[in-house]
């Protein structure tokens, strides 16, 4: 299907060997994903980072587990404590844990342990450029990506930045996961629109799951 358009996705949906979309899976347990949420939120509150080009991102940003991912002048990397208050990152709630497990084992990843979620919260406007996830020491760990409320585009591309992406709607609930010859795949998210949605009203959020060490 051309790049313009969006894939129909009614059902889980294969990407690429290694990848596909569970089309609804965390929605039976979205309140209390959206509970933990607020709850790291309280403890290490969303901040928008600056790249180490200077350019402040529009996505605003959170962590946590035993590590999170920062960005900052110095560079991109994983740290054990919030840099803007010294201490250690919010412990990782049970339920992100086992969702990112359960949802790892059906993409045909079992066994999977994360030790960092990053916990992004996109108002209208707010985008993520095409890039790689490659700060993780271990890439035979897959990714495992959390949608919850406004519907958002993601772009799926290839092993290089100048191959034009696939775009998908992904909705409340949708949990895209890669790994194997996928995991080092080009991916974003084109600028969110205007919404209001009924269990995050004009946010949308999005937990990545990950093994960084």
């Amino acid at each position: 299907m051309p790049g313009d358009f969006f894939d129909d996705q009614p059902h889980d949906q294969s990407l690429a060997p290694g990848a596909i979309i569970l089309s609804g899976f965390a929605r039976p347990i979205d309140s209390g994903l959206l509970t933990a949420v607020a709850e790291v939120a309280e403890a290490a509150p969303f901040r928008n980072m600056t790249t180490p080009g200077g350019w402040r991102m529009s996505v605003a940003m959170t962590n946590c587990g035993e590590a999170g991912w920062v960005t900052d002048r110095s560079g991109y990397r994983y740290d054990p404590r919030d840099p803007e208050t010294k201490t250690p990152w919010p412990a990782m709630p049970a339920v992100f844990r086992d969702l990112a497990a359960r949802a790892a084992d059906r993409a045909g990843f079992p066994g999977f342990q994360p030790d960092a979620c990053l916990i992004n919260r996109y108002a209208p406007g707010a985008k993520l450029s095409l890039h790689q996830d490659k700060d993780e020491a271990d890439f035979g760990q897959p990714i495992v990506s959390v949608s919850l409320g406004l519907p958002a585009t993601f772009l799926w591309g290839g092993t290089t930045r100048s191959e034009r992406p696939r775009r998908i709607r992904l909705t409340h609930g949708d949990i895209a996961v890669w790994g194997g010859p996928a995991r080092l795949t080009f991916h974003g998210v084109d600028t969110l629109r205007d919404g209001d949605h009924p269990a995050t009203g004009p946010f949308r959020y999005n937990l990545t799951f990950r093994r960084a060490r």
